[in-house]
């Protein structure tokens, strides 16, 4: 898929995120990825994400659209002509954006839901709800803003939780093809984090039991992102038989 640079503005996104018995993670990973491993768990979360001033980079910010939408990611690792390689796996993309579900997949990665949002923020304080149209999935994220992560958190400091997601720009998203998935980079201008202190998570996904039963996955920690450049690289399919 050829995609042109997207360029806009991160206006609010957070991370909500789980560790998981890396067993447990790695059944529900596609070939070739397999979980990247924090202190011997596995790293999944919830995306809840607003921008605007989305449009191609040759066009004014005038031009840009705004959307509010949603990403169950999990980080991984795989191999790829000999070399490991790292990001994270989308099983599940929603958005509010007719047209972003209408081009996802076809001129830009990955397969999206239309989905409702609602949403109530304040300077520190954030409640951001999804639910999709066909019924599929829904998560809710609340919080406010806070200075360091939970002492129960497997990430030691703020900063290393930072470096580990920025490492983790590397997106690939399930198509309607099995066994290809698109490719989508992001690179942010000034990449920033601040902690949340979560008053309420759910996830449809993560709370499946079926998928992760009792005492295989536990919410972690949340971070926070705001005003922050960004731009979307389109790459390569990955393909496995």
């Amino acid at each position: 898929m050829r995609v042109p640079t997207i360029r806009g503005v991160i206006d609010r996104r957070i991370l909500a995120n789980y560790r998981i018995d890396p067993d447990v993670m790695a059944r529900q990973l596609p070939a070739p990825f397999r979980p990247k491993l924090l202190d011997g768990y596995a790293v999944g979360g919830i995306c809840m994400i607003r921008l605007r001033g989305v449009r191609p980079k040759f066009l004014p910010a005038m031009l840009g659209i705004g959307s509010e939408n949603a990403a169950h990611r999990v980080a991984v690792e795989w191999e790829e002509q000999g070399s490991l390689r790292e990001g994270v796996y989308i099983p599940r993309r929603d958005t509010n954006s007719r047209l972003n579900a209408l081009m996802g997949g076809r001129v830009f990665p990955g397969l999206h839901h239309l989905a409702e949002f609602s949403v109530h923020e304040s300077e520190d304080r954030f409640t951001v709800s999804m639910r999709s149209r066909d019924g599929g999935t829904h998560a809710h994220v609340s919080g406010r803003v806070t200075g360091e992560l939970p002492a129960s958190s497997l990430f030691p400091s703020l900063a290393s939780a930072s470096d580990f997601f920025e490492s983790g720009s590397l997106g690939y998203s399930d198509t309607g093809e099995p066994g290809r998935f698109d490719g989508l980079e992001l690179r942010c201008r000034g990449w920033h984090v601040d902690a949340l202190a979560i008053d309420r998570v759910e996830s449809s996904y993560f709370e499946n039991k079926e998928l992760f039963p009792a005492g295989s996955v536990d919410f972690d920690c949340a971070l926070l992102m705001r005003d922050i450049e960004h731009e979307w690289h389109g790459r390569g399919d990955l393909c496995c038989p």
